[in-house]
């Protein structure tokens, strides 16, 4: 029986999961492939995969 993980835990998970398998010099081609990797494993839907592609859009404005 699957299990129902909220929305907040599951962007957490997905988020953890993406700063571990991360490496130190990501482009933009590498957290693309990232980001779908997450998305297809804690099974998001596509607002939430959106969410994690501006939170990661924010990330490297502020890294600039």
């Amino acid at each position: 029986m699957p299990t129902i993980v909220p929305k907040s835990e599951l962007h957490r998970r997905a988020v953890q999961w993406i700063s571990e398998h991360r490496p130190e010099k990501c482009d933009a081609a590498c957290l693309k492939k990232l980001l779908e990797e997450a998305a297809m494993r804690f099974n998001m839907s596509p607002l939430d995969a959106e969410f994690l592609q501006r939170f990661y859009a924010e990330d490297r404005s502020k890294v600039k």
